[in-house]
């Protein structure tokens, strides 16, 4: 498998999305709302996943000052999240975009593989859940999720759209 930095790896998220015409705006304003977005996510990724996730759930030693630190900093961005979503259907307004991509998997995290739902007080965010929710419901965004699952209705991995006719009928 070829390894690439994750900085590449959104260059190529641009370059498909600009040349495919979907995904990332055309326009000025909301194109540039689409990377703040996007920069967002790469600065947040880390304290949610990194951080919060790592502390949390898989250090072998649990540290009570990072666990609080993380969480209380990835509180902040739910919250910041929350506040957005009450005012957007998705995160950079009506149409789902790369940005919402880029988002998505990081919040997922949170309830499925870091099991902190009640720790976090997830279900409190109410605009962020009704779009996980949006997203989660999305036929590719579905396809996605069975890529590297856990189930024997997913994928252990995928190496052509032919893969996917393996897996039971729903």
């Amino acid at each position: 498998a070829y390894w690439m930095p994750s900085a590449s790896r959104r260059i190529v998220t641009f370059y498909i999305a600009d040349n495919y015409g979907k995904f990332f705006p055309k326009e000025l304003r909301p194109r540039t709302e689409c990377l703040n977005w996007l920069m967002w996510q790469m600065g947040t990724a880390p304290f949610i996943g990194g951080g919060f996730g790592h502390f949390y759930k898989y250090a072998p030693i649990k540290i009570e000052y990072a666990i609080d630190r993380y969480s209380m900093e990835t509180k902040r961005q739910l919250d910041l999240l929350d506040k957005h979503l009450a005012e957007n259907k998705y995160i950079c307004g009506e149409e789902y975009t790369i940005a919402d991509m880029a988002i998505f998997p990081w919040i997922r995290a949170i309830p499925v593989f870091y099991g902190a739902t009640e720790f976090l007080q997830f279900p409190s965010y109410k605009h962020l859940n009704a779009w996980m929710e949006r997203v989660g419901e999305r036929p590719a965004v579905k396809r996605g999720l069975k890529v590297n699952g856990f189930t024997d209705k997913d994928l252990a991995e995928r190496h052509s759209a032919a893969d996917f006719d393996k897996l039971p009928k729903e």
